[in-house]
């Protein structure tokens, strides 16, 4: 596509979504829920606009569900999963599913573990059969356990250990969740990958790995009833079992500032800060969730957003610098600013923290204006709606909801949401979770700059 005629599309999907909101929303897909026996959830959203569906199960367990010493099992257990099962040998789920011409993969994150496939919509009962397979008869081979966990070990070295950024996230990260799971790295420490046991790992699949623990999501060319009929006949006979009881990972109401210095190998100086706030099912007022969700987006929405045009244009402190938040995950959060300071101009990270607090305290003494609000409101909801376009999107979605104990329903109201939120909002949320007994900030420099 050229350019030109993207920056037009992108236009007219701007302008779509400038409308009120009740002008431009279409009809929500038609989508069904209901549950097994043993307590499988089933949700099936339609979408006839090609032969193709997608499958997914989605486990509620992830690595805020760890404890100190058993770390990176949810993941390694996401790896073992295609090492064999009652019916195939290891990788022979995937030959077939390889040779039907279908799309798999598998993610793992705090707060769940799942496994997708995409392929033709008249092959959905392959998908379940290979699916209620491992999650009722998974093997966990020793041997193919020895071999993987030396995969695991490169993964995270090449992720985390040999990246700096990476690492210095990492234990910024430990330092931000000082009561929660979500101090914990999905791969886990090192020290608790060496030590792993397959033992381990099966008694991690037997505790969560069960029907009544898991959500199967499929979106696609589908009738809910021909789903209703293959998820009874491949995953009804799993039996349900007890699950422990599985607690919201809640923060410190003000855990009070919190700094680290990190000296590591990378050419440029890099500010992190994060605050903590909550998560939509922990926040008092689920409004103030979608308001962070758009000073995010104030601050770092694009070219003509508050931190590329004041710090990084404007004043040239930074090269560079972004905001983030994920308002949908089981606990508590964190609002995360980065930044690297205009080395260039001799700008510290020290200049460069006073800036972006400049930044936040303009947002808590004066309300964006409606022009600005609606501008941005207009990015955010023209990409929500240009990736709600695809079915493996629809389907993470639903299955991200449900997993972190909401409802899928709030797909279809996530756009009214939005659109609900006042400047008013922006600066109460500003003024709220913007203080220093809620940051925490990493300042992390190259290793040839460190005091000896």
């Amino acid at each position: 596509m050229s350019s030109s005629l993207a920056r037009h599309l992108a236009g007219l999907l701007l302008a779509v979504c400038a409308l009120p909101f009740g002008a431009q929303a279409a009809a929500p897909q038609p989508t069904h829920e209901f549950t097994l026996d043993n307590g499988l959830k089933v949700i099936v959203r339609e979408d006839h606009r090609a032969p193709v569906v997608v499958s997914q199960v989605w486990y509620k367990v992830g690595s805020s569900y760890e404890t100190a010493g058993q770390t990176g099992l949810s993941h390694a257990l996401e790896h073992m999963m295609f090492k064999g099962s009652r019916k195939l040998g290891p990788g022979e789920a995937s030959l077939v599913l390889r040779d039907l011409g279908a799309e798999e993969n598998a993610f793992t994150s705090d707060d769940y573990t799942a496994y997708y496939q995409v392929l033709a919509a008249d092959r959905l009962g392959v998908a379940f059969e290979l699916e209620a397979d491992r999650m009722a008869s998974l093997r966990l081979p020793p041997e193919e356990f020895v071999r993987e966990i030396e995969v695991i070990k490169e993964e995270r070295r090449l992720r985390t250990d040999d990246k700096p950024l990476g690492l210095a996230y990492e234990r910024f990260k430990a330092m931000a969740y000082p009561a929660s799971g979500y101090s914990i790295p999905t791969i886990g420490w090192m020290a608790d990958l060496d030590r792993m046991s397959v033992q381990e790992l099966r008694h991690w699949y037997e505790t969560w790995y069960v029907p009544n623990n898991a959500t199967l999501v499929v979106v696609g060319d589908v009738s809910p009833e021909a789903v209703k009929a293959l998820a009874q006949r491949y995953f009804g006979a799993i039996p349900k079992r007890e699950v422990p009881a599985a607690k919201i990972p809640l923060e410190l109401a003000a855990p009070g500032e919190r700094q680290i210095t990190l000296h590591l190998k990378t050419q440029l100086p890099t500010l992190m800060m994060g605050f903590n706030v909550p998560g939509l099912p922990t926040a008092k007022n689920p409004r103030d969730v979608h308001a962070l969700r758009l000073i995010a987006a104030l601050l770092d929405g694009g070219y003509s957003a508050r931190l590329a045009t004041r710090l990084e244009r404007g004043e040239e402190l930074v090269s560079g610098a972004g905001a983030s938040y994920n308002g949908y995950t089981r606990g508590d959060s964190l609002f995360t600013i980065s930044a690297t300071p205009n080395v260039q101009t001799g700008k510290t990270l020290e200049q460069t923290e006073a800036g972006i607090w400049r930044e936040l305290r303009d947002l808590q003494n004066t309300a964006p204006s409606a022009e600005e609000l609606a501008r941005v409101r207009a990015q955010l909801i023209a990409e929500l709606v240009y990736d709600r376009d695809s079915i493996s999107s629809q389907a993470t979605s639903i299955g991200q909801l449900e997993t972190v104990g909401l409802s899928w329903k709030l797909i279809d109201q996530e756009l009214a949401e939005l659109e609900a939120v006042t400047p008013a909002d922006i600066q109460s949320a500003a003024k709220t979770y913007f203080t220093r007994d809620r940051l925490s900030v990493a300042h992390v420099l190259p290793e040839e700059k460190r005091d000896e």
